[in-house]
C-alpha cells in the first residue's frame, strides 16, 4: 500500500474515530504496532480468506507487526477474549454482542462481515419432535452467550414457552452436535458449519428456521483498541474488504477454504457460503439497528440483563455506523 494511501486511511480513521466520541492518536504519531491479535472462526469464512492468503501479515510487514490469530470456537469464547484483552478484534453474532456490552464488555462494532442464516432448530431423522410445541420439557443442547442459544429463546416465545420450559444443555457447537447425533440431547441449536455437516452427513432436521432470528455477523473491537488505533482497525477492515469481495467473485473455491479449515465436506461448505451466507452489506446501519432492537426484549424477558439495563442506548454504544464508510468497497 502506498504511503499516501496510508495517510489517507489514518486520516480518515483518526476523524471518523473522533466524530465517534473519540480522541485517538494519529497513524503519524503513534508508534509501529508490535502485535495484532485477532479471531478467526468456521462461522466467519471471511476471516478463513484472509488467514489462509497472509494479506494482513503483508499489510503490516513493513511496520514489523505481527499478527497472531485466535480461534473463537463460538461468540461466546470471542467475547470472552474481547473482555479479558486477550484479543484487539473479534467476530460474533450481533445479539450475542449485545448482549455482552449491555453486561460490561467494553466493545464496539464497526463493521459487519455476513448477513447468515447459520442457526436453526435441529433434530434427529427419527425423532418424532415436528413444531416448537413439541420442545416442552424436552433436552435442548445449545451455547449459552451465542446467537443459536438467543435464538432458541426467542423460538420458544413464539410458541409462549420459556427457558424453564426445557432443560438446557450447555455445550459448545461442535459438542451440540455430537450429543444431538448420539442421542444424549433432543434437539440441539445449531451453528453452521456443524449443523449443516449433520443435515448432509446424519439427515437431522431442522423443524424450525427463522432468517430474522439469526442476527448478522459483527467483527467487533475493543473500545481501547478502536480509541487509539483507528489507523490499524481501518486497515483490517480494508483486508477484510479484499477478503470479502474475493469470497463474492470465488465462492466455490472459499468453500474449498472453509472445507480443510473447519475439516467438512465440500458439499457442507457450499451449503453454508453459497446458500447461507450473504456477503453483500458490511456497513453497520439502521437495518443492524433494527434487528438488534427487535431482539433485545429477549435479554430483559430471560433475564440475562439486569432489569433497569437500558438495551436502547447499548445498541447506540455498540454499533458505529460511520467508522468504515471511507474504507468499505461500493459494490
Amino acid at each position: 500500500m502506498k504511503r499516501r494511501t496510508l495517510l489517507k486511511l489514518a486520516a480518515g480513521g483518526a476523524a471518523t474515530a473522533a466524530a465517534s466520541g473519540w480522541s485517538p492518536v494519529s497513524f503519524a504519531a503513534a508508534a509501529p504496532l508490535k502485535e495484532l491479535r485477532l479471531d478467526y472462526a468456521y462461522y466467519s469464512p471471511t476471516s478463513l480468506v484472509l488467514r489462509r492468503f497472509g494479506w494482513l501479515e503483508d499489510e503490516f510487514k513493513a511496520d514489523g507487526t505481527s499478527v497472531r490469530w485466535v480461534l473463537s470456537a463460538g461468540s461466546n469464547r470471542a467475547l470472552e477474549y474481547l473482555n479479558a484483552n486477550s484479543i484487539d478484534i473479534g467476530s460474533s453474532a450481533g445479539l450475542a454482542a449485545l448482549l455482552a456490552k449491555a453486561n460490561g464488555n467494553p466493545i464496539k462494532t464497526p463493521y459487519i462481515f455476513s448477513r447468515p442464516e447459520w442457526t436453526a432448530l435441529v433434530v434427529r431423522k427419527d425423532s418424532p419432535i415436528r413444531t416448537l410445541a413439541d420442545l416442552k420439557g424436552k433436552k435442548i443442547a445449545a451455547t449459552k452467550g451465542t446467537d443459536p442459544y438467543l435464538f432458541l429463546l426467542r423460538s420458544l416465545q413464539t410458541v409462549g414457552l420459556k427457558r424453564g420450559d426445557i432443560e438446557h444443555i450447555g455445550l459448545q457447537h461442535a459438542d451440540g452436535r455430537a450429543a444431538l447425533e448420539q442421542g444424549k440431547v433432543d434437539a440441539w441449536a445449531g451453528l453452521d458449519p456443524h449443523m449443516a455437516a449433520s443435515e448432509l452427513e446424519s439427515g437431522s432436521r431442522l423443524i424450525y428456521r427463522n432468517v430474522a432470528f439469526n442476527t448478522y455477523g459483527f467483527l467487533n473491537v475493543r473500545e481501547e483498541f478502536l480509541a487509539t488505533r483507528p489507523a490499524e482497525v481501518a486497515r483490517v477492515i480494508k483486508a477484510y474488504e479484499k477478503a470479502r469481495g474475493w469470497i463474492r467473485a470465488n465462492p466455490s473455491e472459499a468453500a474449498k477454504i472453509l472445507s480443510e479449515e473447519a475439516k467438512v465436506s465440500l458439499p457442507v461448505a457450499l451449503l453454508q457460503i453459497k446458500l447461507r451466507s450473504d456477503f453483500s452489506n458490511p456497513q453497520p446501519g439502521s437495518e443492524h439497528v433494527k434487528a438488534l432492537q427487535l431482539a433485545a426484549p429477549i435479554l430483559r424477558d430471560e433475564a440475562l440483563v439486569k432489569a433497569d439495563t437500558d438495551l436502547n442506548r447499548a445498541i447506540g454504544d455498540l454499533i458505529d455506523t460511520r467508522f468504515a464508510q471511507p474504507f468499505i468497497a461500493r459494490s
